[in-house]
């Protein structure tokens, strides 16, 4: 028999407890019978209404202070509108909210008056976690079971997004408490208790860093302003070094990269061992998220943003900054620069060089590669020309239009799906620093710079010239890229350079780059209703939805072409600054990956093979285009639709090697459409319709 005093401590133990809840389901039904909805009581109680929605269908609890607001609020509402019959029956949770997996946009379900899924009897089930890491998760067992298979070191994905109450929202509908109020406390956080983070991406790379995306209401409680300020272009915004948490963030001994506290920050230790110690800060109200690139997902919901970020960090990378720099961070994660070796003397395993990488040294490029400012045009007094391989701004010249051209009522405009990744496939680049070859004998299998003069060829006026970005014939010698040099073979030309920079070690080195990205287009395109399995009309029908269908996948689909345009872009990174002098180096000089000579490479390979369904087409179906922007083509047409003028064969499959309708990289899609008066128009005027063809605003300057 227990003693008094026993039962008593008992008792207050009891009584010290958090207050409890009503099931989920009898929240909703008595906010509903109070005629309040999930905006209302969110902001009566200053949160979000994502977190009110994740209070009544069970996927967080609230708590103090909100906690006791929320049971005294429910109480009153309890004796108001009390229930006079409970069912007899309730639908399982599972079947009423199944769990949101990678790739699958679904908001938590509505409570309703008929259906409800009870609250589970007692604390949701928790992930399986490492031993010694205490669990935060607050993920309903019903949406375990069906999640997918996940990395055991990583249960909660690779990335969460933190909102002001400290609900951390992670990946496949997954909800944290994170405590912290400081950024060290976050970052300790995030390393010890979060789970969060991403496994490599090759066999002999390094694990992604966990990423803390922080709306603005998370940043205040952390002690960051709200929006960052400054008059410096935002890339270069970042806290000053006297700033408190910059501060409180050297105090505990963790570091700042050289790009300082801005919207992405890295916050790190030095590893111990192979422990590595580093997470990623994404500053939302910061403008962390460039809306060309993630249209819309600043403005989303927490859990929507963790979704959306979650999507394209399973099927890219984890974010680690714009899509520029997460473009350059996939070549490097997916093939990394080292790996261990054993050394032949010592037995000992040490770190090596992995073939097919760029290694871990910055390469000066020759001079022709180089940019007008590099050191090494400065330095060496350079006056010799530079590679021109940039994408088209062809304008056709009005002169060369037919009459019968001019009668067509539309133009219609082709875009190319991402045009510099269908490039990269199977594209061997240098590997090795370039060496000096004077009248060499051209190979089109070695990729280099050779200088060359192709003013003798004549090519039909109503196409542009494929050397040269502006379609214009060239007037001498030039620097060109081992692939343009190659289409004038294939055009039946002689080449005969003159003086070439080659490489002697060569590989694919942006193949499983190409292969990721590809995969997570076309994936994503699928998740939209954009499948390979459509028939020209169907592909075009659903291709005019598909945006509007999901908004989430559609800016997941932006982030991924613009990680493709970003990543190449980056391989040339010019310096930034007003202070900066021509000569002196700049940051990006630093990287292994600043290759200009692979930028040139993809781009010159994307045009000509822009050239070489131009070419086809005027031989198949006798039909010129109006202009070229890039990956986007202007054609007259009978029609409205490309289905009036892309040539077809007898059995109705489109003929190979002139422009295709479809889903994947290289094949097109409908651009925009409008009339054939207002292009030429256009054209008279010096104007490029291709770049206008989408809108038909041919307000903007052409130099924008």
């Amino acid at each position: 028999m227990p003693s008094q005093d026993e039962l008593f401590e008992a008792v207050d133990a009891l009584l010290e407890e958090e207050p409890q809840l009503p099931p989920p389901e009898e929240r909703a039904r008595l906010r509903e019978a109070a005629g309040v909805t999930q905006a209302r009581l969110a902001a009566v109680l200053k949160t979000s209404t994502q977190t009110v929605k994740n209070w009544e269908n069970g996927r967080s609890q609230p708590k103090s202070p909100r906690l006791e607001a929320y049971q005294r609020l429910l109480k009153g509402w309890a004796a108001k509108y009390s229930a006079h019959a409970a069912p007899t029956t309730l639908a399982p949770a599972a079947a009423l909210q199944p769990a949101p997996v990678p790739g699958t946009f679904t908001s938590a379900p509505e409570p309703t008056d008929t259906v409800r899924a009870p609250a589970a009897p007692t604390a949701p089930e928790r992930p399986t976690r490492p031993a010694g890491r205490p669990a935060t998760s607050r993920r309903a067992a019903a949406k375990k079971a069906a999640a997918p298979a996940v990395d055991p070191r990583f249960p909660h994905g690779p990335l969460a997004v933190l909102d002001g109450d400290g609900s951390a929202y992670a990946v496949g509908g997954v909800v944290l408490d994170c405590p912290a109020t400081t950024v060290p406390e976050l970052v300790e956080w995030t390393l010890r208790e979060s789970g969060l983070g991403a496994p490599k991406l090759n066999r002999y790379g390094k694990d992604s860093d966990p990423l803390i995306v922080l709306t603005a209401a998370a940043a205040v409680k952390l002690g960051l302003p709200e929006r960052l300020e400054g008059h410096e272009q935002r890339r270069s915004l970042r806290l000053p070094d006297d700033h408190p948490v910059v501060k409180q963030v050297a105090k505990a001994k963790w570091q700042l990269t050289q790009r300082g506290f801005g919207p992405w920050a890295r916050i790190y230790r030095k590893a111990q061992g192979r422990d590595r110690q580093c997470v990623q800060l994404a500053v939302l109200s910061w403008d962390a998220l460039d809306e060309r690139s993630w249209p819309g997902v600043a403005e989303m919901e927490p859990a929507d943003i963790a979704r959306v970020l979650g999507v394209y960090a399973m099927r890219v990378i984890t974010p680690r900054g714009s899509t520029a720099v997460s473009g350059l961070e996939l070549m490097t994660a997916l093939r990394p620069p080292t790996k261990a070796v054993r050394d032949q003397e010592t037995g000992n395993w040490v770190s090596g060089y992995n073939a097919g990488s760029l290694g871990t040294e910055p390469m000066d490029p020759a001079p022709p590669e180089a940019t007008p400012e590099h050191p090494v045009v400065v330095n060496s007094g350079w006056k010799g020309g530079f590679l021109n391989e940039e994408a088209y701004q062809w304008v056709r010249n009005v002169d060369t239009l037919s009459d019968e051209e001019c009668t067509l009522p539309y133009a219609v405009g082709l875009d190319l799906n991402t045009a510099f990744l269908a490039a990269a496939a199977r594209l061997v680049v240098g590997l090795s620093a370039p060496d000096h070859f004077h009248t060499p004998t051209f190979n089109p299998k070695i990729p280099g710079s050779w200088l060359a003069d192709l003013s003798h060829i004549e090519l039909d006026p109503r196409l542009p010239s494929p050397f040269t970005p502006d379609g214009s014939r060239p007037t001498g010698p030039a620097w060109y890229q081992t692939h343009t040099l190659a289409y004038a073979q294939e055009l039946g030309h002689d080449v005969h350079p003159i003086e070439a920079y080659l490489r002697r070690e060569t590989g694919a080195y942006l193949d499983p780059w190409h292969d990721r990205l590809k995969n997570a287009y076309v994936d994503t395109l699928a998740d939209m209703g954009v499948t390979k399995d459509l028939d020209d009309a169907a592909f075009l029908a659903a291709m005019e939805q598909h945006k509007q269908n999901d908004p989430a996948l559609a800016a997941v689909l932006s982030a991924i072409k613009a990680t493709v345009k970003g990543g190449v872009g980056k391989l040339r990174e010019r310096p930034q600054g007003k202070h900066y002098k021509a000569g002196e180096t700049w940051p990006a000089l630093a990287r292994p990956t600043w290759r200009p000579d692979i930028r040139a490479a993809v781009i010159s390979k994307a045009r000509v093979n822009m050239h070489r369904k131009l070419n086809n087409m005027a031989k198949m179906t006798g039909l010129f285009p109006l202009a070229v922007l890039s990956d986007c083509v202007v054609y007259p047409s009978p029609a409205e639709s490309p289905l009036g003028f892309l040539p077809y064969a007898a059995s109705g499959k489109p003929q190979p090697g002139a422009f295709r309708l479809g889903p994947t990289p290289g094949l097109a899609k409908l651009e925009g459409v409008q009339s054939m008066l207002w292009a030429v128009d256009l054209m008279e005027k010096g104007l490029n319709p291709a770049r206008h063809i989408k809108g038909g605003d041919a307000v903007l300057d052409e130099g924008e």
